[in-house]
């Protein structure tokens, strides 16, 4: 009997703290969704440039973070959750305290480094692909998970998090470019 009732317990405990998370994931999600209106109010200036904040145009910056979206989703997506294995990371750690990414640190991968400039249709339709693909982050398993070059594996969580932090990041510079 005792067991019996430590095992509904623990199915009861277990399926709270599913729910939470659940919870806690759909509302990073809807965070990440505003984020992205925010990025396709900036389409229309996606031409426009400041060579004093960065090298790049708005609509390269708008086109990185939604390929950077997009191929985390899909690595999310494609990825075996069993083999899932949280290893200490001193970089993401760091990152994850300041919450931040410091600007003119790291160079682009060539996998999420835009080769041509998009159009103004181009990046509505990576905009649309995204949304999407965001909605589906919901349908996954907590455990999938996509391998970041600096940061190593980050399951469904920490991958709201990295995308969250990854997209403000290049908010904060398109808005310093449209500023000037």
């Amino acid at each position: 009997m005792k067991t019996t009732l430590l095992r509904l317990h623990k199915n009861i405990k277990t399926v709270n703290n599913d729910r939470r998370n659940g919870e806690l994931e759909d509302l990073l999600m809807k965070k990440l969704q505003l984020i992205l209106d925010k990025l396709e109010n900036q389409i229309p200036n996606y031409e426009k440039t400041n060579l004093a904040v960065s090298q790049s145009t708005i609509g390269w910056k708008i086109d990185h973070s939604l390929i950077v979206i997009n191929a985390v989703v899909e690595e999310l997506k494609n990825s075996n959750p069993a083999n899932y294995k949280w290893k200490f990371n001193k970089t993401r750690l760091l990152i994850q305290i300041v919450n931040t990414i410091p600007r003119g640190r790291v160079k682009v991968p060539k996998a999420v480094k835009p080769v041509d400039v998009a159009t103004f249709e181009e990046l509505k339709t990576k905009l649309e692909l995204a949304r999407k693909n965001i909605i589906n982050m919901g349908k996954l398993p907590t455990k999938s998970y996509f391998t970041h070059p600096f940061f190593g594996e980050l399951k469904l969580k920490s991958a709201i998090w990295f995308l969250k932090l990854h997209t403000k990041h290049h908010l904060k510079i398109i808005e310093d470019i449209m500023k000037a």
